[in-house]
């Protein structure tokens, strides 16, 4: 399966209506307070830097940084984008059972929907690692339109450019993925696709039968340690609590300009997604279990 998408999307064509300006509640501070969790939940809290419940509408409940989503025409006009959630084919919808409301993205989504990376990324350009945590609810060989999807993509270039990211492949029975790349003119030097570059597949970890299902919500966690430190970069897929499989020996750099680097989420999506949220040190596998059965989820990190 070739996965040439160089992000060059003059060919998206969704239209794109103007964009709603959403009011954004004031971002919660790290610090402690005196309804803080305790013990293990409390390690937890403090490693988180960002988390969008999508209760209060698309903003971040909680953030270091800017806490908006920003919305443009395609991500060749990234550079347009506004405050707000502007695709008319993305809506709020009830979420999980009692955590309030999720996305739905019912089209393929075309539109550039990110949160800015920097403060919420613990990036560095020699070491640094984190965890992504969020929610999906869709039947992938059913609701996904034609071609590859990602939920989530952490880059300030391309898929396969300095790159974290999940995907579901682009045929029937679709796989899903976790993807880590460095810096493309490292690993892949040539410009060869993935078919013809031995190198794209061992920086994947695959799940052939992925459990997602429209009815229910699977939990997905991705852990990466040690990138762009040259020896020991390592990368693990979870999904409802679950280890998938893991990366190992990422060498290559990770160089970013930080002003220009995404959490985008919703990349050539169809269906629900909610409860996103990151932290700036990979949780063990107990913190990950913990997270998944967190009774009030991530908003139980940070209590208003």
């Amino acid at each position: 399966m070739n996965r040439m998408r160089w992000w060059s999307l003059s060919s998206l064509t969704l239209p794109f209506l103007a964009l709603a300006s959403c009011s954004s509640p004031e971002p919660e501070t790290s610090e402690p307070s005196p309804g803080a969790p305790e013990g293990a939940q409390a390690s937890i809290a403090q490693a988180l830097t960002f988390h969008a419940s999508f209760d209060h509408g698309p903003a971040a409940d909680f953030a270091r940084g800017d806490p908006e989503l920003y919305t443009a025409p395609s991500w060749d006009e990234s550079g347009e984008a506004v405050p707000g959630l502007g695709n008319p084919d993305v809506h709020m919808v009830p979420g999980r059972d009692g955590f309030g409301t999720a996305l739905q993205f019912t089209e393929k989504n075309t539109s550039a929907i990110f949160y800015k990376a920097e403060e919420k990324v613990a990036y560095s350009g020699a070491d640094w690692s984190g965890t992504v945590s969020f929610w999906l609810s869709l039947t992938p060989d059913q609701d996904l339109a034609p071609g590859y999807c990602d939920p989530i993509q952490i880059t300030d270039q391309a898929y396969n450019d300095a790159a974290v990211w999940v995907d579901f492949t682009n045929t029937n029975p679709r796989q899903f993925r976790l993807g880590v790349f460095g810096d493309l003119e490292s690993w892949n030097p040539e410009g060869l696709s993935s078919d013809e570059n031995p190198g794209f597949q061992e920086k994947l970890v695959v799940v052939e039968e992925p459990p997602f299902e429209r009815e229910s919500w699977t939990h997905v966690v991705i852990t990466y340690s040690g990138l762009g430190s040259g020896s020991n970069g390592t990368a693990r897929l979870y999904l409802d609590g679950l280890l998938q499989g893991e990366i190992q020996d990422i060498l290559e750099p990770f160089s970013w300009d930080l002003a220009e680097a995404q959490l985008r989420i919703g990349v050539n999506y169809v269906g629900a997604f909610d409860e996103l949220a990151l932290f700036d040190r990979p949780l063990t596998e107990g913190e990950v279990t913990l997270l998944h059965g967190l009774q009030g989820g991530v908003t139980a990190l940070h209590p208003f």
